[in-house]
């Protein structure tokens, strides 16, 4: 006569990582719940017939884009201009980025915390709303688009570039430490070869995001296809503001199929 199958006993640290996946899912349930109660999300108006009427005579308009030559050519330069904001602005957050990594990865240094509080005040302020106190300051152009880019991503390239150092293997610094190099020549010749490559991945990846900040940046004024936009979209011109959209896709497009060919490369 067989005997019956005995148990499984579930480890004790299994049961409670379950009960934390349970009591974490329950919350986030419980939270997504509360945030459609605390909002006003009036979708009966929003799918009305008049609604509807009238978002579709928006998309009509906006599959008529502007096509002549001239006004082309203006979309042309002014994607240049989105471009070169994104490259300036991530190539600037890279310098200042690996400026500020250095202190904000030292354990036990007195920089250490300035240094991380500044990060993150740095990439806590939102492009827009860096872009928006620029151009009080420096005045209506693609400047104060840079400048906002470069500030949000430095924040943002400081802590990833911090986090990489921390974790590289120690070995080698210890070697060069040991022989009496000093803490500039260890990290140039021992850890920045080890980390570059992650460095480079990041800045790029960063590039990717950017180049959609920059396309959007002009609203407030900062230069770009973004202020063709907000120009655009005031005066109701859609054709016009819909050849901007597609210059902004084709951008955006074509910047993620670089970056995502050089991060490949780069990770060989």
């Amino acid at each position: 006569m067989r005997s019956a199958p005995t148990a499984i006993a579930i480890p004790p640290h299994v049961k409670a990582a379950r009960r934390r996946t349970l009591v974490f899912a329950l919350g986030f349930a419980a939270l997504v719940l509360a945030s459609f109660a605390s909002l006003d999300l009036q979708w009966g108006a929003f799918l009305a017939p008049d609604a509807l009427a009238a978002m579709g005579r928006f998309v009509g308009e906006l599959l008529r884009p502007e096509l002549h030559a001239a006004f082309l050519a203006r979309v042309l330069r002014e994607s240049g201009q989105t471009l070169a904001m994104s490259l300036v602005g991530t190539a600037l957050a890279a310098l200042g980025g690996l400026a500020l990594a250095l202190p904000a990865s030292r354990r036990g240094s007195a920089l250490r915390a300035p240094t991380r509080w500044l990060l993150n005040v740095l990439r806590s302020i939102p492009e827009l709303a860096w872009a928006t106190l620029l151009v009080v300051a420096a005045g209506l152009g693609p400047f104060a688009g840079t400048l906002a880019l470069a500030f949000h991503t430095t924040g943002v390239l400081g802590r990833l570039f911090g986090e990489a150092v921390e974790n590289a293997p120690p070995g080698p610094a210890f070697a060069l430490r040991a022989a009496g190099v000093g803490g500039l020549g260890t990290f140039l010749y021992a850890t920045l070869p080890q980390v570059l490559p992650q460095l480079l991945s990041y800045t790029l990846y960063r590039w990717e995001n950017n180049i959609r900040a920059a396309a959007i940046l002009g609203v407030v004024g900062a230069g770009g296809l973004g202020q063709m936009l907000a120009f655009h979209l005031g005066l109701f011109q859609m054709g016009k503001a819909a050849t901007v959209i597609g210059a902004m896709l084709v951008l955006v497009l074509l910047v993620d199929a670089a970056s995502a060919v050089l991060r490949r490369q780069l990770t060989r």
